[in-house]
């Protein structure tokens, strides 16, 4: 079953207990919480305090993903946050810090990822990195703000991707994140993702509806 990760920076966080409670039935999905410095990318969001009693609130398991110019500092601090997966962007790092990053968050917690945005090379992505990794997050927008229309050249880079997924990790989970709606998350799906990021097209609707949402973006295929 394709995994869906509701972005809750789209959701209203004067209720996101009660938002949040709407998924509870939901299988095989994953909260996605962008945590974002101002430095890395021109916006600020939230960081461990909140990450820490989001982890108190639901069962659903988080999924970090991490915006900062300094992923080491977040990934020591966020350890014993009962985050499931943490994923840092490979333009924050050289290969050689990406390497030993991976290689601790690996011992503190039970999924690893790394992120690349939609102007970086894929050349950068080295076969090293492939082989350590348990997720490939791929930017679909520029990262930063929710809401971003859907960047086509996407497909492209998915299929170049998927080689070097068959070559170096035939494992390793592909995400895709921005712009993901019910209108190409059919395309994206048969381009190897395996779990799709969306905030604004789930939170959109009212909270009756969340269920409804995440459903229809399996079902476009």
């Amino acid at each position: 079953m394709i995994r869906i990760a509701p972005s809750i920076l789209s959701c209203d966080f004067m209720s996101i207990k009660e938002d949040l409670a709407h998924f509870a039935k939901c299988e095989n999905i994953w909260f996605h919480l962008d945590v974002m410095d101002g430095h890395f990318v021109p916006n600020l969001t939230f960081g461990g305090p909140i990450i820490r009693q989001l982890a108190t609130i639901t069962q659903i398991p988080l999924d970090v993903h991490l915006m900062v110019a300094n992923p080491l500092f977040h990934i020591e601090i966020m350890k014993d946050f009962g985050i499931h997966h943490i994923t840092f962007h490979l333009e924050a790092a050289t290969e050689e810090e990406s390497i030993k990053i991976i290689s601790l968050a690996k011992k503190l917690y039970p999924s690893v990822g790394v992120s690349i945005k939609p102007k970086t090379p894929l050349a950068q992505l080295s076969a090293r990195i492939i082989k350590m990794i348990d997720l490939l997050l791929v930017m679909s927008v520029e990262p930063g703000f929710g809401g971003q229309k859907f960047i086509p050249e996407t497909y492209q880079r998915l299929n170049e991707i998927q080689q070097l997924k068959v070559k170096y990790n035939p494992t390793m989970q592909l995400q895709v994140d921005g712009g993901v709606s019910e209108q190409n998350s059919g395309e994206l799906i048969s381009h190897g993702v395996q779990n799709l990021v969306a905030g604004s097209y789930i939170f959109k609707e009212k909270a009756c509806n969340y269920i409804a949402q995440v459903e229809s973006l399996r079902s476009s295929q």
